[in-house]
Order: structure tokens, then C-alpha cells, then sequence
């Protein structure tokens, strides 16, 4: 294995793809891949790359090889160009963290770039309106690497905050009372009026938005799964109306405060 002071022909993106579609790609991410030789991912993300992945060799893998497929991006990019593929940010829940670790590690010296890609928060908030216009956290309900007592308590003291929080991971068949937890922790601190934005598959062909309320979200919970983010209001949040109908959720920024309009 080289060392830290031998020199590489090759290197590494960790490239952000967004919500999946080629539409929401940015052009550098597509120039990151179509500079690569190699191609990992995991399979879903890489399925809708298409033709971008033609003539390269693509190397797929399923949920649970995170680890594998990080150190085999690095070692392939020793010698060669290699772009490994994360959905949404890569940054942010995804591949980078890992990759990042592994490289410092092993004090491999390969150059690396993080092409940002649409979050999954980003690709939510875009088909509710505006939910999430000025301060907002993200809490992940996946317990598979994070304690579920810490995602209790951080939940806990986001909720007090009276911000818009989005929940990923937010329901699984192997821990569906996850979400109910979440939901119980934000009833203490908001008000059952708070406005609930629930979107499947953001951006997608498939996609489903719905809104609800917080005293009212237990109707639609089977709706819910891994594809979903589900995005719970602030203290000053508010369902967005166009006459009787429902079009989202607006946070105001605050202009109302300090100009008239």
C-alpha cells in the first residue's frame, strides 16, 4: 500500500447526486462522474444515472457495505479516477464522512473532492412552499449508528426551540415506533395546530406531498417510510392557503415585522 508521501495518478469525488433524477444533478456532479473510470454507489442511486455511468466500470453494492465501498473507492483511486455516489449531500448523512475517515486513516494521499448535491431537507421544503425559511434542524431517527436515547434527547431539546425540524429516516419496519416517539417529544413543546409537511419520494416520479397538523398526523402515518422526510413547524409556522385549498407550509422569515406589504 502506498504511503502517505508517494504521489497518485488517480482520484476520488464524492459525488452529492440529489434526489436521484438527472434533472437535479448539478453540472458538476455530472462532470465528476463523467470524468471517472470507476463508478460506486450504492444500487438505487446509481440506477437512474443511466447513461452517464455508459463505458465505465460500475461497482454496486447494497445497504450495510458503506465501509467496503468506501475502501474500495480509495483503493481504486491510487491509480485510477474514481467517483463514489451518495444521495442528496453527500456531506450530509452520506458517504463522505466515511470516506473522509478512512483516507485519514491510511494516510492516503489522493486528492479528494465533495460535490454537493440537493438534500433531502432542500428537495422536501421546494414541494411544501416554504417551510423552512429561516433557522431549522435535521434529526435522523435511524438508530443504527446513533443511540436511540441520543436522538431522544436531541429531539427533545430541538423541539423546545419552536424551530421547523425535519425528520429523516423517519419509520422503518424494523423501527416504526421511532417516528411515534418523535411525534410525542414535539406535542410537549408545540401546539397541535403546528403544521406537518409529509413528502414521499421528493422530486421524484413517484413523489406524494401531503400536509397535516401535529394534533391530526396519526392519519396518515402509514404513509410514512425510508423514502419519506417528514417536515414538523415551528412555533410560528402556518398552512399555506390559496382560497380553501391547502398548498404547503410558510415560516415567515420575518419581513412582517419590519416592512409593510
Amino acid at each position: 500500500m502506498p504511503s502517505h508521501a508517494e504521489t497518485t495518478k488517480g482520484s476520488l469525488a464524492i459525488v452529492g447526486l440529489g434526489p436521484g433524477l438527472l434533472d437535479h444533478m448539478t453540472p458538476r456532479a455530472m462532470k465528476a462522474i463523467a470524468k471517472a473510470e470507476y463508478v460506486l454507489g450504492h444500487s438505487t442511486y446509481l440506477k437512474p444515472l443511466g447513461l452517464l455511468l455508459e463505458g465505465k466500470q460500475v461497482v454496486s453494492s447494497t445497504m450495510g457495505k458503506e465501509v467496503d465501498r468506501a475502501r474500495q473507492a480509495i483503493d481504486l483511486a491510487r491509480s485510477h479516477h474514481v467517483a463514489i455516489v451518495s444521495g442528496g449531500d453527500a456531506g450530509v448523512y452520506g458517504m463522505a464522512s466515511i470516506v473522509l475517515e478512512i483516507l485519514e486513516h491510511d494516510e492516503a494521499d489522493i486528492p479528494v473532492e465533495i460535490v454537493p448535491g440537493i438534500t433531502a431537507a432542500n428537495a422536501a421544503a421546494s414541494r411544501l412552499g416554504s417551510p423552512l425559511s429561516g433557522d431549522f434542524a435535521v434529526i435522523s431517527l435511524s438508530d443504527l449508528l446513533t443511540p436511540l436515547e441520543v436522538i431522544e434527547a436531541r429531539l427533545d431539546a430541538v423541539f423546545t426551540l419552536g424551530i421547523p425540524v425535519v425528520l429523516y429516516n423517519p419509520k422503518s419496519r424494523g423501527r416504526p415506533h421511532n417516528l411515534a416517539l418523535a411525534v410525542s417529544l414535539a406535542r410537549k413543546h408545540l401546539e397541535p395546530k403546528t403544521p406537518v409537511g409529509i413528502v414521499r419520494n421528493a422530486l421524484r416520479e413517484d413523489e406524494t406531498t401531503r400536509v397535516t397538523t401535529l394534533g391530526e398526523i396519526e392519519t396518515i402515518m402509514d404513509a410514512i417510510d425510508m423514502h419519506t422526510a417528514v417536515i414538523i413547524g415551528g412555533a410560528e409556522s402556518r398552512i399555506w392557503r390559496r382560497g380553501d385549498d391547502v398548498k404547503g407550509i410558510i415560516t415567515p422569515r420575518g419581513y412582517h415585522k419590519k416592512y409593510v406589504y
